[in-house]
Parts: C-alpha cells; structure tokens; sequence
C-alpha cells in the first residue's frame, strides 16, 4: 500500500529557506520565463531584417547609399539607447514593469507592421519611413533594460548566474536567428504574394511580420493572468545581513564604480564587435564572394542558423566551466579571446582582388531579375586589396559564435552580482545603453570605414580595440569581485 501512496513533492531548493511557497517560486520562474521571450522578440527585432535591409532598400529607393543603410541600421540601436535609461527609470518609480513593457510592445508591434508596408508609400518616402520604423521598433526595445532589472530583484544569488546565461541565450538566439528566419522566408521571392491594399508578404517584408505576429503573442503575456511579478533578491539579502527592510540591504553601500563602469565599457566593445558581423554580413559576401542578393540572404541565414546551435552549445558549457575556472577567468580567455581571434581571422588571406562587378558579372535570377554582383568599382579598394575566402569567413564566424555568448553572459552575471540587491532599473539602463550605443556607432562606422578603406583597416582597427580590451581586463581581473566574495574572505580571515 505504501508504495501506491502519492509522494509528497519535495519543495525545490530555493524555498527551503521560508522566503517563498512552492506556489511563489512557480509563478516567479514563470515570469522569468517570460522575461526570456521578451528579451529574445527584442533581439529578434532588431536581426529578423538585418541582412534583408540592404537588398530591400535598393529595391525600394534604388539611389540608396550604404552610408544610409548604415543609418537605418543604427537607428535602432540609437533609439534604444536613447530610451533604456527612461524605460529602466520608469520601471523603478513605478515599482512594476509590467505597464512599461506593455506600452514598448504596442510601439514594436505597430512599428513592425510599418516596416512592412514601405512599399505603399511614395518612392520619395520611402527609405526615410524606414528609418524611422527602425527608429520605433529600437525605442521599443529599450524595455530589455527592466527586463534585466527585473531578473536581478526575481533571482536569487545562486541562481544568477545560470539564470543570466539564459537571457544572454535568448539574447543571442535573437541575434541569430533572425537571419536564419530571413533565409527561409527567401523562398517567397522579391514578388511574393498580394495580401490586399497594396500589401505584399515577400523575401522582405514576411520577416518583420513576424515580428508582429510575436508582438501580440508576448503582450499577451504580460497580462495578470499570465504574468505575475515576484521579486526576492533584496528579501534574500535581508535574510543574510539581519536587515531590518529592503532598502538598508543597499543603501549604505555604494557600487564598486570602477568595476562597473569597466563592465559597462567591456560590453560595449563586445557587442560593437558582434554587430560588424551582422550589419557588414551580406554586403561583405556579395563583394566579396560575387554572391547575388538572394543568394546572401541565404548563405548568410544558414550560417546564423549554425551559429546558433554553437551558441546553444557554448551556454550549456558556461555555468561548469566558471565552476571550474571562475567567472573572471572564462570571460577574459574564453570570451575576449575568442572574440580577438575572430576579428584577426577576418584580415584579408586571398592572393588576389575580388571580382569586379560590370556589365560581364550581370547575372540573371530565376524569376527574371537582373544584377550585377561583385565588389563595387566605386569602392577603390576593391581593385588592389587582396579578396577574403570563404574559408576564413566561415571559421572566423564559428569563433565569434563561441567568444560572443561567453562573453555576453559573464559581463552581464558579474554587474548584476557587484550591484547587489539595489534597484537595477537604471544602472541596466546604462549597460543596456552601452551595448545600444556599440550598435548604433558600429554600423556607421564599419560601412563607413569599409566603403572608403576596406577589409585590412575595418578588422584591422576593430582587432586592435578587443586586443587593448582584453589587456585591461587581464590588468584588473582582481577588481571585479562581487560584495558576497568578500565577505566571504574575510569570514576566512577571522
């Protein structure tokens, strides 16, 4: 008979202190799940139409630049950056983020239908709406900054660290499989199919679709009846110190501001880095390779796809590897490393130019559009630099899809721990900034920098910067502690 009784369920770890029911840590890990999906629509938003961006914007506004391009670009990240530290300060003051998320999702959702619908507008509009459509779906993204505010006071110390890799996982996944989910939709062509009122669903326009289909779907979420707030890291913090309320946890403590504007500065290298990738991607390849617009998208979406299983991989290996080395340790060599690598694999290896486009590289696609492929003459550089192979391309890509995750996630675990149990709103505001800031400079900076100069001085520079990055933080690893790790040094000593 005993063996039919039903068992009781053992309460999970993290209660058995008093601080929550069972029922509490359900409904708290399933807001930080939802979290996760925020955080993943956020960077989808912003990768779903990168290496879409260049190709539709020639076909809406043929006399576009790169230059603009680089423009549209960075217009998302220039507006979430704008507004990270307001969303983060807004989710502070008012002590929930639920209204500030809702509110971005209506702006993301409203924003990716824009985007979609250029082609309803006048030619001379059209690439000017675009950026601006950019401009909203970034400043919509802005929310990420409460989101990682929220998943700091929702977490425990312990479960920072594995509960961060999952953020930068769906921040990662969002920034790579976007491409990937541009590549499968390349199979609608540049005609596609008439959804009515000049509405078309193409190779273009099905990717920001889906950025409004997963709009609604995560505002949804946030509703009460999905989405309840649970808050436990200053009430850990009480527990430990013997405080008497929340806000004596942190008050008399002030963050260790060097370490943390360290952090701050060595995300934004990082990303700086990982968004060359993105935004010179696929006209790299159609210089480079002599590949045609539908052909990058392609290519370019596969290998997104395969960086994404790497990176997969790489964050199931992140929480054993900092228990076995420290979290210092594998950010500085298998984060910053790596991502140095990556950059100097990318320095030119070919012996010859690439080919040039002309009137003899026209090539002509299965539904009958015409182009010219090849690297621009326009672009002087092209005739005398030596070309990149695929080769280099591609291990360059697998090494930057290790680097950047490891990265990524231990510069963003060490801020949450060094901060404490303080309200996160604005100082996540402020990496989140940073990071926003890297994507808003890199994309201007690299297509400028790439039209006039080419490929030995664009990776040659940004090589350069991670180099002096990683040398840094070699020189003051030993600054990086978090508050916990001290006193524990100390209870040693006595």
């Amino acid at each position: 008979m005993d063996c039919l009784k039903k068992k009781k369920r053992a309460r999970p770890a993290a209660d058995q202190d008093g601080l929550e029911t069972d029922q509490e840590y359900a409904e708290r890990w399933m807001s930080i799940r939802i979290i996760y999906f925020t955080i993943f629509l956020m960077s989808l938003g912003f990768s779903i139409v990168i290496t879409g961006v260049w190709p539709y914007l020639q076909k809406l506004d043929p006399g576009a630049s790169k230059e603009y391009m680089g423009y549209v670009v960075a217009a998302n990240p220039f507006a979430q950056m704008l507004f990270s530290p307001l969303i983060g300060w807004w989710g502070n003051r008012s002590g929930s983020i639920r209204q500030p998320l809702l509110a971005t999702l209506v702006v993301f959702t409203a924003a990716s239908a824009l985007f979609s619908a250029l082609e309803v507008l006048p030619v001379e509009a059209r690439k000017h709406t675009m950026l601006a459509s950019r401009f909203l779906v970034g400043a919509s993204a802005a929310n990420i900054a409460a989101c990682r505010s929220y998943l700091s006071a929702a977490t425990r110390l312990k479960e920072r660290t594995a509960a961060v890799s999952m953020v930068s996982l769906a921040q990662v996944l969002g920034f790579i499989v976007g491409p990937g989910l541009q590549a499968a939709v390349t199979a609608l062509g540049e005609k596609g199919v008439s959804l009515g009122g000049g509405l078309r669903l193409d190779m273009y326009t099905a990717a920001s679709w889906i950025n409004v289909l997963f709009g609604v779907v995560n505002f949804a979420m946030f509703l009460p009846v999905f989405f309840k707030e649970k808050r436990i890291a200053a009430r850990e913090a009480m527990l430990k110190q013997g405080a008497d309320s929340e806000e004596a946890t942190w008050r008399q403590v002030k963050p260790a501001y060097f370490s943390v504007w360290t952090l701050i500065v060595a995300f934004f290298v990082l990303s700086f880095n990982f968004v060359l990738l993105e935004t010179l991607g696929t006209p790299l390849t159609m210089d480079q390779f002599a590949w045609t617009k539908k052909e990058a998208l392609k290519y370019m979406g596969i290998l997104m796809a395969i960086g994404a299983v790497i990176a997969c991989a790489t964050f199931i290996a992140i929480v054993p590897l900092c228990k076995r080395f420290g979290e210092r340790r594998v950010l500085i060599w298998g984060g910053f490393f790596l991502m140095v690598l990556g950059r100097a694999l990318y320095m030119p290896w070919g012996s010859e130019p690439a080919l040039l486009a002309s009137e003899n590289t026209t090539v002509t696609s299965d539904d009958g559009q015409s182009e010219q492929v090849g690297c621009p003459p326009s672009q002087e550089w092209c005739a005398t630099t030596a070309s990149m192979t695929v080769l280099q391309f591609i291990l360059g890509f697998v090494v930057t899809a290790i680097g950047y995750p490891i990265g990524i996630t231990l510069i963003q675990t060490l801020y949450s721990k060094i901060l404490g149990p303080r309200p996160q709103g604005v100082w996540m505001g402020l990496v989140t900034g940073s990071g926003c800031l890297s994507r808003c400079m890199g994309p201007v900076f690299v297509t400028y920098v790439y039209t006039h100069l080419g490929t030995t001085w664009t990776f040659g520079i940004t090589t350069a910067i991670m180099v002096v990055s990683m040398v840094w933080l070699l020189i003051f690893q030993g600054r990086l502690i978090v508050p916990e790790e001290v006193e524990e040094r100390q209870r040693q000593q006595l």
